[in-house]
């Protein structure tokens, strides 16, 4: 089969590698639709992950349709279009049963190979789904495969980012970072019923995206969001900030904007120092959430909201790409080209 891989740092290739089958009887092949290119993709793509081998599969994001499953799974059979989250997981571990389904005890992360064990990715023609009863869900009648995509990461995240700042219908907010992951938290934020909200970026496509979506705009090259946001507020600051970047500068800035007592929701993925230390918190009395979406317990979570906001929920996704045209989609990406906010490959 056809898939995009990883080769070395800012190296991929279009290629062949070996079709996936059936490894134990719980897992189930998926003949991909689309796959989301996402932010977190580039930190493998820009070499801050290292271990994983040449020639993986690329990407943790797809929508697709069941071909061929093992013989114990009983919840989807050949033809089924489902949607998957970023890891798999059991189901049944104490980690599931709490509803941190990241942390299965059984997790895989997709496009994650080390020493040839592991899974590819689905930025390929097909991928094999280990526990399918468990991981995978059907695509909900009448939601949108773009909107299916955004479930399965982007948008459980973002819900994930503002369920973790304890959203207040009064409450003021930031959102630091207005790529896929960053609009749907401004998204959430207004779902949970609040109207202040401040969002960050320096790219004007995706300030013009989080206007549109509620949110005031502040451009941090042109504008000084500390300055706005402390005038606005009375020198008190936000109730909490959404920082879905994960960067030193980021984790700097949300400590500058978030008032005494107030929360910092962290999503993005680290792979630089924070600029505070813990003793900067307790200064700060600051109430600090990190850690990984648990995307499959709020898939099932969220279903319920894909049919009212697919619209807005898709339209994040700002270019279409043949799988063929995937090493210039990372291109075009990562150097946010052509109002690229978020692309998908076609298989």
């Amino acid at each position: 089969m056809k898939a995009i891989t990883f080769q070395d740092k800012q190296s991929l290739r279009y290629e062949d590698i070996p079709d996936p089958t059936i490894l134990q009887d719980g897992d189930a092949i998926v003949r991909v639709h689309i796959a989301g290119v996402c932010g977190s993709d580039l930190h493998v793509y820009h070499g801050r992950e290292t271990g994983i081998d040449c020639g993986t599969a690329m990407g943790h994001e797809f929508v697709g349709e069941i071909v061929e499953t093992g013989g114990a799974v009983q919840g989807f059979r050949k033809g089924d279009i489902v949607i998957s989250p970023f890891t798999t997981n059991c189901g049944i571990c104490y980690f599931c049963t709490i509803g941190l389904t990241c942390r299965c005890v059984h997790n895989q992360f997709y496009g994650w190979r080390e020493k040839g064990e592991g899974l590819h990715g689905g930025q390929a023609e097909y991928v094999r789904v280990p526990m399918a009863d468990t991981t995978l869900m059907l695509l909900p009648e009448g939601v949108s495969q773009k909107a299916g995509l955004m479930l399965g990461d982007n948008f459980s995240t973002g819900y994930y980012c503002a369920e973790q700042a304890d959203i207040q219908a009064n409450g003021t907010y930031a959102i630091l970072g207005c790529g896929s992951v960053g609009l749907m938290a401004i998204l959430a934020v207004r779902m949970l019923a609040a109207e202040h909200i401040y969002a960050i970026d320096a790219i004007p496509e995706r300030l013009q995206k989080a206007k549109s979506f509620g949110a005031i705009p502040i451009n941090f090259k042109t504008q000084n969001p500390v300055e706005i946001i402390m005038d606005a507020t009375k020198d008190i600051g936000v109730d909490a900030v959404l920082e879905v970047v994960g960067s030193s500068e980021a984790s700097s800035m949300a400590m500058r904007l978030v008032r005494p007592g107030g929360i910092i929701s962290t999503v993005g993925v680290h792979t630089t120092p924070f600029a505070f230390s813990p003793a900067d918190a307790y200064d700060k009395n600051l109430i600090f959430k990190i850690g990984r979406c648990p995307a499959r317990h709020y898939m099932t979570k969220l279903t319920d909201k894909l049919t009212t906001f697919d619209t807005k929920i898709s339209s994040v996704i700002t270019h279409e790409f043949d799988l063929a045209e995937g090493v210039e989609a990372y291109r075009i990406f990562d150097k946010k080209e052509d109002g690229c906010i978020k692309s998908v490959l076609r298989s």
